[in-house]
């Protein structure tokens, strides 16, 4: 009874476990929306800088309310659009000056001109009008345009209980402390969040390549390319010795054909005949065996020599594949050969070779994707699925469409980034319907593509996204497309994702998934 207790316990935790790392990948993925990022600091950060310039300002409790109300939005203006026109920590703070320095001018004006004190003087609608006129043409004349300046300048108007002059002070502090946690932030995190938020920018840099069909080669070099822009970076080439392989190799067998040397040598390593200095000699030090039946290979029997014979053929065909990517992209390569089931097989491979990305070879079934796509897709790590067309194995000038701001968005201007290079170009494009709707296209691209360090441009076209691509493709080498995972199945019925749409198109295609949580 304890014992079954204590096991229900542990498998509850495990539960916890798994849904607590689920949920915090959810909301990593969520926190990539500079939008969300946004809108995530607005709600945290400011009212803690508010509270702040509150606990130091209570030594003058009668100016709290009137300092609050230009700080606070004016806050809010700065972390709201931390690119945009009053996104200036200078403009910010010299504005609110002005502001109050301008409204106690004109109290000071007109209590002269009446003969009293500013105390006595009141509230007067010239003042205010002379207030609002001097900040208008003073900040025009500084360039320090700031909405927010508009209310100290007024505000400083109904200081009845204090002198301005403390008024002016505050406003200067409270400014300069806001101001000064603005600029940390925007530049120690706002500027660098691709570096601390974007899962691309410092993974996906062990790739795992399924050499699987006629573009297998060319598929392998794309997945190199990715994975040598990264310091990290390694390929792994994986093949599948399925019943067909087996029994051609049976059949050789009993017509007594034999191996190739470089066959013959891994077979002998696969039996465990070979010694290290001898692997090393014939190139297959980096040969990996995985047999997801785990068949035990003693060498008796017809079919465990047929299988250790297509296995040797499969991995002698893969290190030559292997010896063209180390030499032309100069990035640590392995072989991998795995039986059983592909699409689990190949998910199994990426989890024991520590691999984060898949890049497979495009396969369509009746115009969707093979169940084999499909199941590397469902699978728990991001994966890309490139159609060769043109057999080039360099990508220098790369369209990106987006429809929507997110971690799919940033996955794909990432990898396109890399296969770019600093003397590339990437173009990223969203596609809308109506004329309104482009200023915020372009603002949300904005936010994409700020981050990526190569040459990049946005464009927001009027037109289908499927029109576009094929009338746009022959200026490209490579088209980046999503996967449209997160899609409901009803949607992706009644509108086939894009790539599923496209037919003949003069550049190659790559396909983005991010892997399910």
């Amino acid at each position: 009874m304890r014992d079954r207790v204590r096991a229900r316990l542990v498998g509850s935790a495990r539960r916890l476990r798994r849904l607590e790392r689920r949920e915090l990948a959810e909301f990593g993925r969520w926190i990539e929306n500079t939008d969300n990022l946004i809108h995530l600091t607005i709600l945290f950060v400011v009212p803690a800088l508010l509270a702040l310039v509150t606990l130091l300002s209570n030594a003058t409790t009668e100016l709290s309310f009137l300092l609050f109300p230009p700080l606070a939005s004016g806050t809010y203006t700065l972390f709201a659009d931390p690119e945009g026109r009053y996104a200036s920590p200078t403009k910010f703070v010299v504005g609110l000056t002005v502001g109050a320095l301008c409204g106690w001018a004109a109290l000071s004006i007109f209590s002269a001109a009446y003969g009293v004190t500013i105390a006595e003087l009141g509230l007067r609608p010239e003042s205010a009008a002379l207030s609002v006129f001097m900040t208008g043409g003073v900040t025009w004349l500084l360039d320090v345009e700031e909405p927010s300046s508009f209310s100290t300048a007024l505000l400083i108007l109904v200081t009845d209980q204090a002198r301005p002059s403390e008024y002016v002070i505050t406003v200067v502090l409270g400014s300069v402390i806001v101001a000064t946690a603005f600029a940390i932030w925007r530049d120690e995190f706002y500027e660098e969040r691709a570096h601390y938020l974007y899962g691309t920018t410092y993974g996906d840099d062990h790739v795992l390549v399924p050499m699987r069909g006629d573009t297998a080669e060319a598929t392998a070099m794309f997945g190199a390319r990715l994975a040598a822009a990264h310091d990290a970076g390694k390929v792994v080439l994986l093949d599948i010795v399925d019943d067909d392989r087996v029994a051609a190799a049976e059949r050789a067998i009993l017509e007594g054909e034999t191996p190739p040397e470089s066959v013959a040598s891994i077979e002998d390593q696969i039996a465990g005949r070979d010694d290290s200095e001898d692997a090393a000699d014939n190139g297959a030090g980096d040969v990996n065996t995985v047999d997801a039946a785990d068949v035990e290979n003693d060498g008796e029997g017809l079919t465990d020599e047929a299988a250790r014979r297509a296995t040797a053929e499969s991995a002698s065909r893969l290190e030559a594949h292997a010896a063209t990517i180390r030499t032309r992209v100069g990035v640590p390569c392995e072989v991998v050969v795995a039986s059983g089931d592909p699409g689990q097989a190949t998910i199994d491979t990426a989890r024991t070779t520590n691999c984060d990305l898949i890049v497979t070879p495009y396969e369509a079934d009746h115009g969707s994707l093979s169940p084999f796509v499909r199941t590397v897709f469902r699978g728990p790590y991001d994966a890309i699925t490139f159609r060769s067309t043109t057999g080039t194995q360099r990508w220098k000038r790369i369209l990106v469409t987006v429809s929507r701001p997110g971690d799919t968005a940033h996955a794909m201007i990432d990898f396109a980034s890399r296969l770019a290079g600093r003397s590339g170009n990437v173009s990223v494009c969203t596609c809308i319907s109506d004329e309104v709707e482009r200023r915020p296209a372009e603002t949300r691209l904005a936010n994409l593509v700020e981050t990526v360090d190569c040459s990049i441009e946005t464009r927001v076209a009027r037109a289908d996204i499927r029109d576009f691509i094929q009338s746009n493709a022959g200026a490209y080498d490579l088209v980046v497309l999503g996967s449209s995972g997160e899609r409901s199945t009803a949607s992706r019925f009644i509108a086939p994702p894009t790539f599923e749409r496209l037919r003949d198109v003069d550049c190659d295609v790559a396909v983005v998934d991010r892997g399910s949580l």
